[in-house]
C-alpha cells in the first residue's frame, strides 16, 4: 500500500493523519476533541443544508412530533435520585492506633492465621504492600485495626469502647 495515498491532511488542524482503514473514503477529520467537534458542526451543516431537513426542527407538526416523544418518554433527561436512608459518620480518620507490634494492643495482637483470608497469598501480598512491610506481626496488627474500623463503621462497636482497648 502507497504511504502517501494512506496519509490525509485534516480539514481543520491541517496535520496529516492516518485515517481509519474502514473509514478511509470519506474521513476527512482527525481523532483530535477540536478536530472532531468541527467534523460534527460540519456534519450538522450539511444535513441542514438539504431541502427535507431544513424545516425539521419547525413548525407545528414538528411541535407535535416533539410533545408525542415526551409524553411517551417522561423523565428521558431527568435521572431521579436515589434517596439516601442515612448518612454515615466518618469516624475512621478519627482514631489512630499504634502500628509497631510491640505497641500493639493485646487484643489486636494475635497470630496472623488467626484472621480470615490469610490463606490467600493474593491478600496477605496486598496488606503488605499497604502496610510497607512483611512481618506477619505487623500484617496481623494492621488486620486488626481494619477489623476494628469495620466494627466502628458497621457501629458493632462505638468509638468510646476503643478508647478503653
Amino acid at each position: 500500500m502507497n504511504s502517501k495515498r494512506s496519509r490525509r491532511k485534516c480539514r481543520h488542524c491541517s496535520k496529516c493523519f492516518s485515517p481509519d482503514c474502514r473509514n478511509r473514503r470519506h474521513q476527512y477529520y482527525c481523532s483530535k476533541p477540536d478536530c472532531r467537534r468541527s467534523s460534527k458542526a460540519a456534519s450538522q451543516r450539511r444535513w441542514l443544508r438539504q431541502a427535507p431537513n431544513r424545516d425539521y426542527f419547525r413548525g407545528p407538526e414538528q411541535t407535535r412530533r416533539v410533545q408525542q416523544w415526551r409524553k411517551a418518554n417522561p423523565g428521558y433527561w431527568k435521572k431521579e435520585r436515589p434517596i439516601t436512608q442515612k448518612s454515615q459518620i466518618a469516624v475512621s480518620q478519627t482514631i489512630k492506633l499504634q502500628k509497631t507490634s510491640c505497641n500493639a494492643p493485646s487484643s489486636l495482637r494475635s497470630a496472623l492465621q488467626d484472621f480470615c483470608l490469610v490463606q490467600d497469598p493474593a491478600f496477605v501480598g496486598l496488606l503488605s504492600m499497604v502496610t510497607g512491610c512483611t512481618r506477619q506481626e505487623d500484617i496481623a496488627t494492621t488486620i486488626g485495626e481494619l477489623l476494628l474500623r469495620g466494627q466502628i463503621i458497621l457501629e458493632l462497636m462505638l468509638p468510646d469502647q476503643c478508647d478503653s482497648k
